[in-house]
Protein backbone atom coordinates (compact mmCIF):
# COMPACT_ATOMS: atom_id res chain seq x y z
CA UNK A 1 0.00 0.00 0.00
CA UNK A 2 1.51 3.31 -1.10
CA UNK A 3 0.33 6.90 -1.41
CA UNK A 4 -0.29 8.15 -4.91
CA UNK A 5 1.06 11.72 -5.17
CA UNK A 6 -1.81 12.55 -7.54
CA UNK A 7 -4.50 11.56 -5.01
CA UNK A 8 -6.72 14.22 -3.48
CA UNK A 9 -6.10 15.35 0.13
CA UNK A 10 -9.23 13.43 1.19
CA UNK A 11 -7.94 10.24 -0.44
CA UNK A 12 -4.56 10.60 1.31
CA UNK A 13 -6.29 11.11 4.68
CA UNK A 14 -8.39 8.00 4.07
CA UNK A 15 -5.25 6.01 3.25
CA UNK A 16 -3.51 7.16 6.45
CA UNK A 17 -6.61 6.30 8.48
CA UNK A 18 -6.51 2.77 7.06
CA UNK A 19 -2.87 2.37 8.09
CA UNK A 20 -3.72 3.55 11.62
CA UNK A 21 -6.54 1.01 11.85
CA UNK A 22 -4.29 -1.82 10.69
CA UNK A 23 -1.65 -0.92 13.31
CA UNK A 24 -4.31 -0.66 16.00
CA UNK A 25 -5.77 -4.02 15.01
CA UNK A 26 -2.42 -5.78 15.54
CA UNK A 27 -2.05 -4.17 18.97
CA UNK A 28 -5.62 -5.10 19.90
CA UNK A 29 -5.15 -8.75 18.95
CA UNK A 30 -2.03 -9.01 21.10
CA UNK A 31 -3.84 -7.45 24.04
CA UNK A 32 -6.81 -9.81 23.65
CA UNK A 33 -4.41 -12.74 23.98
CA UNK A 34 -3.10 -11.22 27.23
CA UNK A 35 -6.65 -10.80 28.56
CA UNK A 36 -7.50 -14.41 27.71
CA UNK A 37 -4.69 -15.53 30.02
CA UNK A 38 -5.80 -13.30 32.92
CA UNK A 39 -6.57 -15.56 35.93
CA UNK A 40 -9.42 -13.37 37.24
CA UNK A 41 -10.91 -12.42 33.87
CA UNK A 42 -14.43 -13.32 35.03
CA UNK A 43 -14.37 -10.74 37.82
CA UNK A 44 -12.95 -8.11 35.47
CA UNK A 45 -15.84 -8.72 33.07
CA UNK A 46 -18.30 -8.36 35.96
CA UNK A 47 -16.75 -4.99 36.82
CA UNK A 48 -17.04 -3.68 33.28
CA UNK A 49 -20.61 -4.93 33.00
CA UNK A 50 -21.50 -3.23 36.29
CA UNK A 51 -20.45 0.14 34.81
CA UNK A 52 -22.41 -0.55 31.62
CA UNK A 53 -19.35 -0.96 29.41
CA UNK A 54 -18.23 2.60 30.13
CA UNK A 55 -15.76 3.66 27.42
CA UNK A 56 -13.43 5.62 29.73
CA UNK A 57 -13.88 4.38 33.31
CA UNK A 58 -12.02 5.80 36.28
CA UNK A 59 -10.31 3.21 38.46
CA UNK A 60 -10.04 3.64 42.21
CA UNK A 61 -8.35 1.70 44.98
CA UNK A 62 -9.31 1.61 48.64
CA UNK A 63 -11.88 0.26 51.05
CA UNK A 64 -15.23 0.94 52.73
CA UNK A 65 -16.40 -0.33 56.12
CA UNK A 66 -19.94 -0.10 57.48
CA UNK A 67 -20.59 -0.24 61.25
CA UNK A 68 -23.70 -0.43 63.40
CA UNK A 69 -24.22 3.05 64.81
CA UNK A 70 -25.42 1.78 68.17
CA UNK A 71 -22.97 -1.02 68.92
CA UNK A 72 -20.03 -0.19 66.67
CA UNK A 73 -20.03 -3.73 65.29
CA UNK A 74 -18.64 -4.19 61.80
CA UNK A 75 -21.55 -5.05 59.46
CA UNK A 76 -19.72 -5.38 56.16
CA UNK A 77 -16.41 -4.51 54.59
CA UNK A 78 -15.25 -4.07 51.01
CA UNK A 79 -11.70 -3.70 49.73
CA UNK A 80 -10.23 -3.55 46.24
CA UNK A 81 -7.33 -5.78 47.27
CA UNK A 82 -9.13 -8.83 45.89
CA UNK A 83 -10.13 -7.11 42.63
CA UNK A 84 -8.24 -7.51 39.32
CA UNK A 85 -5.25 -5.22 39.48
CA UNK A 86 -6.30 -4.17 43.00
CA UNK A 87 -8.71 -1.56 41.69
CA UNK A 88 -12.40 -0.94 40.98
CA UNK A 89 -13.99 0.61 37.86
CA UNK A 90 -16.30 3.64 38.22
CA UNK A 91 -18.34 5.28 35.44
CA UNK A 92 -16.85 8.35 33.74
CA UNK A 93 -20.33 9.99 33.58
CA UNK A 94 -19.49 11.81 30.36
CA UNK A 95 -22.72 13.01 28.74
CA UNK A 96 -21.28 13.15 25.20
CA UNK A 97 -22.17 10.18 23.03
CA UNK A 98 -18.93 10.60 21.07
CA UNK A 99 -16.87 10.02 24.22
CA UNK A 100 -18.88 7.35 26.04
CA UNK A 101 -22.10 5.93 24.51
CA UNK A 102 -22.97 4.03 27.70
CA UNK A 103 -22.73 6.96 30.14
CA UNK A 104 -24.33 9.20 27.54
CA UNK A 105 -27.41 6.98 27.42
CA UNK A 106 -27.59 6.96 31.22
CA UNK A 107 -27.35 10.76 31.33
CA UNK A 108 -29.95 10.95 28.58
CA UNK A 109 -32.30 8.76 30.60
CA UNK A 110 -31.86 10.90 33.71
CA UNK A 111 -32.55 14.03 31.64
CA UNK A 112 -35.71 12.43 30.26
CA UNK A 113 -37.03 11.72 33.76
CA UNK A 114 -35.98 15.16 35.00
CA UNK A 115 -37.89 16.93 32.22
CA UNK A 116 -40.87 14.55 32.25
CA UNK A 117 -41.33 14.80 36.02
CA UNK A 118 -41.85 18.54 35.65
CA UNK A 119 -44.53 17.88 33.03
CA UNK A 120 -46.57 14.99 34.41
CA UNK A 121 -45.33 14.50 37.97
CA UNK A 122 -43.41 11.73 39.68
CA UNK A 123 -39.93 11.72 41.24
CA UNK A 124 -41.23 13.85 44.11
CA UNK A 125 -43.36 16.11 41.89
CA UNK A 126 -47.18 15.94 42.43
CA UNK A 127 -49.06 14.40 39.50
CA UNK A 128 -51.60 17.23 39.30
CA UNK A 129 -48.79 19.41 37.92
CA UNK A 130 -49.92 18.25 34.46
CA UNK A 131 -53.01 20.42 34.89
CA UNK A 132 -50.90 23.60 35.10
CA UNK A 133 -50.29 25.64 31.91
CA UNK A 134 -47.15 24.38 30.15
CA UNK A 135 -45.44 25.59 27.00
CA UNK A 136 -42.63 24.23 24.81
CA UNK A 137 -40.64 27.05 23.18
CA UNK A 138 -37.61 27.44 20.92
CA UNK A 139 -35.38 30.54 20.97
CA UNK A 140 -32.98 30.89 18.05
CA UNK A 141 -29.95 33.00 17.22
CA UNK A 142 -30.20 35.78 14.61
CA UNK A 143 -28.74 35.49 11.12
CA UNK A 144 -25.01 36.05 10.74
CA UNK A 145 -25.04 35.48 6.99
CA UNK A 146 -26.56 33.20 4.37
CA UNK A 147 -25.93 29.47 4.81
CA UNK A 148 -26.93 26.42 2.83
CA UNK A 149 -30.09 24.79 4.18
CA UNK A 150 -32.22 21.70 3.63
CA UNK A 151 -34.57 21.90 0.65
CA UNK A 152 -34.85 25.05 -1.40
CA UNK A 153 -31.66 27.00 -0.75
CA UNK A 154 -31.90 30.70 -1.69
CA UNK A 155 -32.83 29.81 -5.29
CA UNK A 156 -34.48 33.17 -5.94
CA UNK A 157 -31.37 35.20 -5.18
CA UNK A 158 -29.46 36.50 -8.17
CA UNK A 159 -26.11 38.12 -8.76
CA UNK A 160 -22.79 38.01 -6.97
CA UNK A 161 -21.77 39.16 -3.48
CA UNK A 162 -18.96 41.73 -2.98
CA UNK A 163 -16.50 38.81 -2.89
CA UNK A 164 -17.55 37.53 -6.30
CA UNK A 165 -19.52 34.48 -5.10
CA UNK A 166 -23.17 33.71 -5.99
CA UNK A 167 -25.73 35.13 -3.55
CA UNK A 168 -27.97 32.11 -4.04
CA UNK A 169 -27.77 28.35 -4.45
CA UNK A 170 -29.72 26.31 -7.00
CA UNK A 171 -29.13 22.98 -5.24
CA UNK A 172 -31.93 21.35 -3.25
CA UNK A 173 -29.99 19.96 -0.28
CA UNK A 174 -31.12 16.74 1.39
CA UNK A 175 -31.02 16.04 5.12
CA UNK A 176 -27.46 15.09 6.05
CA UNK A 177 -25.85 16.93 3.14
CA UNK A 178 -22.41 18.17 4.22
CA UNK A 179 -23.13 21.56 2.67
CA UNK A 180 -26.08 22.26 4.99
CA UNK A 181 -25.18 24.94 7.52
CA UNK A 182 -22.08 26.10 5.65
CA UNK A 183 -21.75 29.75 4.62
CA UNK A 184 -22.53 30.67 1.03
CA UNK A 185 -19.73 33.25 1.23
CA UNK A 186 -17.23 33.05 4.11
CA UNK A 187 -16.19 36.64 3.42
CA UNK A 188 -19.72 37.94 3.95
CA UNK A 189 -20.43 35.78 6.99
CA UNK A 190 -20.17 37.51 10.40
CA UNK A 191 -17.99 35.00 12.23
CA UNK A 192 -17.18 37.48 15.00
CA UNK A 193 -20.86 38.12 15.69
CA UNK A 194 -21.54 34.37 15.63
CA UNK A 195 -18.86 33.60 18.23
CA UNK A 196 -19.86 36.54 20.43
CA UNK A 197 -23.47 35.35 20.39
CA UNK A 198 -22.50 31.84 21.42
CA UNK A 199 -20.23 33.18 24.16
CA UNK A 200 -23.00 35.38 25.58
CA UNK A 201 -25.83 32.86 25.12
CA UNK A 202 -26.06 32.21 28.92
CA UNK A 203 -26.50 35.97 29.48
CA UNK A 204 -29.14 36.09 26.77
CA UNK A 205 -31.06 33.27 28.46
CA UNK A 206 -30.86 35.04 31.83
CA UNK A 207 -32.13 38.26 30.26
CA UNK A 208 -35.05 36.40 28.67
CA UNK A 209 -35.91 34.69 31.95
CA UNK A 210 -35.92 38.03 33.80
CA UNK A 211 -37.98 39.68 31.07
CA UNK A 212 -40.57 36.90 31.12
CA UNK A 213 -42.01 37.87 34.51
CA UNK A 214 -42.32 41.50 33.44
CA UNK A 215 -43.98 40.75 30.11
CA UNK A 216 -46.29 38.17 31.65
CA UNK A 217 -47.37 40.73 34.24
CA UNK A 218 -48.02 43.30 31.50
CA UNK A 219 -50.05 40.80 29.47
CA UNK A 220 -52.11 39.89 32.54
CA UNK A 221 -52.59 43.48 33.69
CA UNK A 222 -50.84 42.81 37.01
CA UNK A 223 -48.25 45.10 38.59
CA UNK A 224 -44.68 43.84 38.23
CA UNK A 225 -44.11 44.08 41.96
CA UNK A 226 -47.08 41.77 42.64
CA UNK A 227 -46.76 39.17 39.87
CA UNK A 228 -44.45 36.85 41.85
CA UNK A 229 -46.97 36.80 44.70
CA UNK A 230 -49.59 35.32 42.39
CA UNK A 231 -47.69 33.08 39.98
CA UNK A 232 -44.32 31.37 39.67
CA UNK A 233 -42.66 30.67 36.32
CA UNK A 234 -40.31 27.67 36.27
CA UNK A 235 -38.47 26.22 33.31
CA UNK A 236 -36.05 23.59 32.04
CA UNK A 237 -33.99 24.35 28.95
CA UNK A 238 -31.44 22.56 26.80
CA UNK A 239 -28.89 24.17 24.50
CA UNK A 240 -28.51 22.74 20.98
CA UNK A 241 -26.19 23.53 18.08
CA UNK A 242 -27.85 24.23 14.76
CA UNK A 243 -26.19 22.97 11.59
CA UNK A 244 -24.51 26.36 11.14
CA UNK A 245 -22.94 26.03 14.61
CA UNK A 246 -25.10 28.61 16.40
CA UNK A 247 -26.63 27.85 19.79
CA UNK A 248 -30.36 27.88 20.28
CA UNK A 249 -32.51 26.92 23.25
CA UNK A 250 -35.38 24.48 23.62
CA UNK A 251 -37.28 25.16 26.81
CA UNK A 252 -40.24 23.80 28.75
CA UNK A 253 -41.96 26.53 30.79
CA UNK A 254 -44.62 25.84 33.44
CA UNK A 255 -46.83 28.16 35.48
CA UNK A 256 -47.25 27.37 39.19
CA UNK A 257 -49.15 29.11 41.93
CA UNK A 258 -47.56 31.38 44.51
CA UNK A 259 -46.89 28.39 46.81
CA UNK A 260 -44.40 26.93 44.35
CA UNK A 261 -43.94 23.40 43.02
CA UNK A 262 -47.18 21.89 41.75
CA UNK A 263 -49.52 24.50 43.23
CA UNK A 264 -52.30 25.69 40.92
CA UNK A 265 -51.87 29.15 39.37
CA UNK A 266 -54.75 31.67 39.20
CA UNK A 267 -57.47 30.92 36.66
CA UNK A 268 -56.42 33.86 34.50
CA UNK A 269 -52.87 32.47 34.08
CA UNK A 270 -53.27 30.55 30.81
CA UNK A 271 -50.88 28.94 28.34
CA UNK A 272 -52.02 31.40 25.66
CA UNK A 273 -51.08 34.33 27.89
CA UNK A 274 -47.69 32.72 28.53
CA UNK A 275 -47.05 32.14 24.81
CA UNK A 276 -47.60 35.83 24.09
CA UNK A 277 -45.27 36.82 26.93
CA UNK A 278 -42.56 34.44 25.67
CA UNK A 279 -42.54 36.05 22.23
CA UNK A 280 -42.44 39.62 23.53
CA UNK A 281 -39.89 38.86 26.27
CA UNK A 282 -37.49 37.26 23.78
CA UNK A 283 -37.93 40.09 21.28
CA UNK A 284 -37.13 42.66 23.99
CA UNK A 285 -33.72 41.17 24.83
CA UNK A 286 -31.01 43.54 23.63
CA UNK A 287 -27.57 43.24 25.18
CA UNK A 288 -24.21 44.68 24.18
CA UNK A 289 -20.94 42.79 23.85
CA UNK A 290 -17.81 44.50 25.23
CA UNK A 291 -16.71 47.09 22.66
CA UNK A 292 -13.25 46.69 21.17
CA UNK A 293 -11.21 48.31 18.37
CA UNK A 294 -10.86 44.79 16.95
CA UNK A 295 -14.54 44.56 15.95
CA UNK A 296 -16.31 47.72 17.16
CA UNK A 297 -19.73 47.72 18.83
CA UNK A 298 -21.91 44.60 18.78
CA UNK A 299 -25.53 44.19 19.89
CA UNK A 300 -26.83 40.78 20.96
CA UNK A 301 -30.44 39.72 20.56
CA UNK A 302 -32.55 36.69 19.67
CA UNK A 303 -33.53 35.80 16.13
CA UNK A 304 -37.00 36.47 14.80
CA UNK A 305 -37.92 32.77 14.56
CA UNK A 306 -39.36 32.19 18.04
CA UNK A 307 -41.77 29.31 18.39
CA UNK A 308 -44.00 28.40 21.34
CA UNK A 309 -46.60 25.63 21.63
CA UNK A 310 -48.97 24.71 24.46
CA UNK A 311 -48.52 21.19 25.83
CA UNK A 312 -51.34 18.71 26.39
CA UNK A 313 -51.24 15.65 28.61
CA UNK A 314 -52.11 13.16 25.88
CA UNK A 315 -51.04 15.12 22.84
CA UNK A 316 -54.65 15.75 21.78
CA UNK A 317 -54.58 18.80 19.59
CA UNK A 318 -51.03 19.66 20.56
CA UNK A 319 -47.61 18.38 21.56
CA UNK A 320 -47.49 15.54 24.11
CA UNK A 321 -45.42 15.42 27.30
CA UNK A 322 -43.46 12.31 26.28
CA UNK A 323 -42.57 13.81 22.91
CA UNK A 324 -41.09 16.90 24.55
CA UNK A 325 -39.23 14.94 27.25
CA UNK A 326 -37.72 12.61 24.62
CA UNK A 327 -36.78 15.49 22.35
CA UNK A 328 -35.10 17.53 25.09
CA UNK A 329 -33.28 14.49 26.51
CA UNK A 330 -31.88 13.64 23.08
CA UNK A 331 -29.91 16.88 22.90
CA UNK A 332 -28.26 16.43 26.30
CA UNK A 333 -26.06 13.75 24.72
CA UNK A 334 -24.94 16.03 21.90
CA UNK A 335 -22.33 18.74 21.73
CA UNK A 336 -20.62 20.84 19.12
CA UNK A 337 -19.27 17.62 17.60
CA UNK A 338 -22.82 16.80 16.46
CA UNK A 339 -22.41 19.66 14.00
CA UNK A 340 -19.02 18.44 12.86
CA UNK A 341 -16.72 19.99 15.46
CA UNK A 342 -14.34 18.20 17.84
CA UNK A 343 -15.43 17.26 21.37
CA UNK A 344 -12.24 18.11 23.27
CA UNK A 345 -10.27 21.26 23.96
CA UNK A 346 -7.67 22.71 21.62
CA UNK A 347 -4.38 23.61 23.27
CA UNK A 348 -2.38 24.60 20.19
CA UNK A 349 -3.55 27.03 17.47
CA UNK A 350 -1.50 25.12 14.89
CA UNK A 351 -3.98 22.24 15.26
CA UNK A 352 -6.89 24.35 14.00
CA UNK A 353 -5.74 24.20 10.38
CA UNK A 354 -5.45 20.41 10.62
CA UNK A 355 -8.94 19.77 12.04
CA UNK A 356 -10.95 17.39 9.88
CA UNK A 357 -13.96 19.66 9.72
CA UNK A 358 -15.52 21.93 7.13
CA UNK A 359 -14.01 25.31 6.33
CA UNK A 360 -16.99 26.99 8.04
CA UNK A 361 -16.42 25.28 11.40
CA UNK A 362 -12.67 25.74 11.10
CA UNK A 363 -13.28 29.47 10.63
CA UNK A 364 -15.47 29.56 13.75
CA UNK A 365 -12.83 27.76 15.83
CA UNK A 366 -10.14 30.08 14.48
CA UNK A 367 -12.27 33.13 15.26
CA UNK A 368 -12.65 31.93 18.86
CA UNK A 369 -8.88 31.63 19.16
CA UNK A 370 -8.24 35.10 17.72
CA UNK A 371 -10.93 36.76 19.85
CA UNK A 372 -9.38 35.08 22.88
CA UNK A 373 -6.41 37.44 22.43
CA UNK A 374 -8.63 40.56 22.53
CA UNK A 375 -8.13 42.23 25.97
CA UNK A 376 -11.79 43.25 26.26
CA UNK A 377 -12.85 39.59 25.96
CA UNK A 378 -10.28 38.07 28.30
CA UNK A 379 -13.00 37.20 30.84
CA UNK A 380 -14.69 34.93 28.28
CA UNK A 381 -11.62 32.68 27.98
CA UNK A 382 -12.57 31.94 24.37
CA UNK A 383 -9.44 29.96 23.54
CA UNK A 384 -10.38 27.36 26.13
CA UNK A 385 -13.88 27.17 24.60
CA UNK A 386 -12.88 27.22 20.94
CA UNK A 387 -13.96 23.57 20.59
CA UNK A 388 -17.53 24.56 21.59
CA UNK A 389 -17.51 27.53 19.18
CA UNK A 390 -17.45 29.91 22.13
CA UNK A 391 -20.43 28.55 24.07
CA UNK A 392 -19.56 28.40 27.78
CA UNK A 393 -22.88 27.43 29.33
CA UNK A 394 -24.35 24.17 30.60
CA UNK A 395 -26.05 21.73 28.27
CA UNK A 396 -29.22 21.63 30.39
CA UNK A 397 -30.42 23.85 33.23
CA UNK A 398 -33.66 24.17 35.17
CA UNK A 399 -35.37 26.22 37.85
CA UNK A 400 -35.04 24.78 41.33
CA UNK A 401 -38.79 24.36 41.61
CA UNK A 402 -39.25 22.70 38.22
CA UNK A 403 -38.65 19.06 39.22
CA UNK A 404 -36.14 16.65 40.73
CA UNK A 405 -32.33 16.81 40.41
CA UNK A 406 -29.67 14.58 38.89
CA UNK A 407 -28.31 13.90 42.38
CA UNK A 408 -31.68 12.61 43.57
CA UNK A 409 -32.05 10.41 40.50
CA UNK A 410 -28.59 8.89 41.04
CA UNK A 411 -29.34 8.33 44.72
CA UNK A 412 -32.58 6.56 43.81
CA UNK A 413 -30.71 4.34 41.34
CA UNK A 414 -28.03 3.53 43.92
CA UNK A 415 -30.67 2.60 46.50
CA UNK A 416 -32.38 0.34 43.97
CA UNK A 417 -29.06 -1.38 43.21
CA UNK A 418 -28.45 -2.02 46.91
CA UNK A 419 -31.91 -3.55 47.27
CA UNK A 420 -31.38 -5.85 44.31
CA UNK A 421 -28.10 -7.02 45.87
CA UNK A 422 -29.91 -7.74 49.12
CA UNK A 423 -27.91 -5.15 51.06
CA UNK A 424 -30.90 -3.06 52.10
CA UNK A 425 -30.49 0.53 53.23
CA UNK A 426 -27.87 2.00 55.55
CA UNK A 427 -30.28 3.35 58.17
CA UNK A 428 -28.75 3.16 61.63
CA UNK A 429 -25.23 2.66 60.32
CA UNK A 430 -22.09 4.72 59.87
CA UNK A 431 -19.47 4.25 57.17
CA UNK A 432 -15.76 4.86 56.90
CA UNK A 433 -14.07 4.85 53.48
CA UNK A 434 -10.76 5.73 51.87
CA UNK A 435 -10.32 5.87 48.08
CA UNK A 436 -7.45 6.87 45.81
CA UNK A 437 -7.08 7.34 42.06
CA UNK A 438 -5.70 4.22 40.36
CA UNK A 439 -5.92 4.94 36.63
CA UNK A 440 -8.26 5.75 33.80
CA UNK A 441 -9.25 4.09 30.54
CA UNK A 442 -8.44 0.76 28.89
CA UNK A 443 -5.79 -1.00 26.91
CA UNK A 444 -6.80 -1.62 23.24
CA UNK A 445 -8.10 -5.12 23.92
CA UNK A 446 -10.01 -4.06 27.01
CA UNK A 447 -11.64 -1.22 25.06
CA UNK A 448 -12.82 -3.69 22.40
CA UNK A 449 -14.44 -5.95 25.00
CA UNK A 450 -16.03 -3.03 26.87
CA UNK A 451 -17.58 -1.72 23.66
CA UNK A 452 -19.09 -5.14 23.02
CA UNK A 453 -20.52 -5.27 26.55
CA UNK A 454 -22.05 -1.80 26.17
CA UNK A 455 -23.61 -2.78 22.86
CA UNK A 456 -25.03 -6.03 24.27
CA UNK A 457 -26.58 -4.22 27.25
CA UNK A 458 -28.12 -1.60 24.97
CA UNK A 459 -29.60 -4.22 22.66
CA UNK A 460 -30.89 -6.16 25.66
CA UNK A 461 -32.73 -3.11 26.97
CA UNK A 462 -34.33 -2.50 23.58
CA UNK A 463 -35.50 -6.10 23.34
CA UNK A 464 -36.88 -5.97 26.89
CA UNK A 465 -38.84 -2.84 26.03
CA UNK A 466 -40.28 -4.47 22.94
CA UNK A 467 -41.50 -7.40 25.05
CA UNK A 468 -43.32 -5.13 27.51
CA UNK A 469 -47.14 -5.49 27.49
CA UNK A 470 -48.78 -2.84 25.37
CA UNK A 471 -45.73 -2.21 23.23
CA UNK A 472 -47.00 -1.15 19.79
CA UNK A 473 -43.85 -1.92 17.83
CA UNK A 474 -41.61 0.33 15.80
CA UNK A 475 -38.33 1.92 16.87
CA UNK A 476 -39.69 5.46 16.52
CA UNK A 477 -42.72 4.78 18.72
CA UNK A 478 -40.52 3.03 21.28
CA UNK A 479 -38.16 6.00 21.37
CA UNK A 480 -41.07 8.40 21.77
CA UNK A 481 -42.33 6.40 24.77
CA UNK A 482 -39.02 5.96 26.56
CA UNK A 483 -36.68 8.55 25.10
CA UNK A 484 -33.57 7.70 27.08
CA UNK A 485 -33.03 4.16 25.82
CA UNK A 486 -33.23 5.13 22.16
CA UNK A 487 -31.14 8.05 20.97
CA UNK A 488 -32.50 7.79 17.43
CA UNK A 489 -33.52 11.13 15.98
CA UNK A 490 -36.99 12.34 16.95
CA UNK A 491 -39.18 14.80 15.10
CA UNK A 492 -38.91 18.35 16.46
CA UNK A 493 -42.24 18.90 18.30
CA UNK A 494 -41.86 22.61 17.77
CA UNK A 495 -41.29 22.47 14.04
CA UNK A 496 -38.08 22.27 11.95
CA UNK A 497 -35.30 24.39 13.38
CA UNK A 498 -34.28 27.16 11.02
CA UNK A 499 -30.61 27.56 10.18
Amino acid sequence: MTINPHDSPQARRTFLDQLDRIAALDETEQDLVRLGQMPNLGRWLEQIESVGGCAQPIFVAGHKRTYDAATGALIREYSTRSEPGGRLAVRCRNRRASRCPSCSRLYQGDSYHLVRAGLVGGKGVPEHVRENPRVFATLTAPSFGSVHRVGECHRTRRGLCPHGLPRGCRTAHAEGDDAVGQALCPGCYDYVGHVLWNAHAPRLWTAFRDNLYHHFAAAAGVQRSKIRKQVRICAAKVAEYQARGAIHFHTVIRLDGSEGLGSAPPAWASAELLIGAISSAAAAVNLSAPASPAYGQRRLCYGGQIEAHALTAGGDGGVSDDQVASYVAKYTAKGAHASGVIDHRIDDPDRIGKLRVSAHYRALVGTCWRLGEVPELAHLNLQAWAHTLGYRGHCITKSRSYSTTYRELRAERAAYTLRTLGLGDDAGTVSEAAWSFAGIGYTPGEAEIAAGIADDLYRGRRIARQLEPGWAGGARRDAARTGHDHPDRQADPGGRDAD
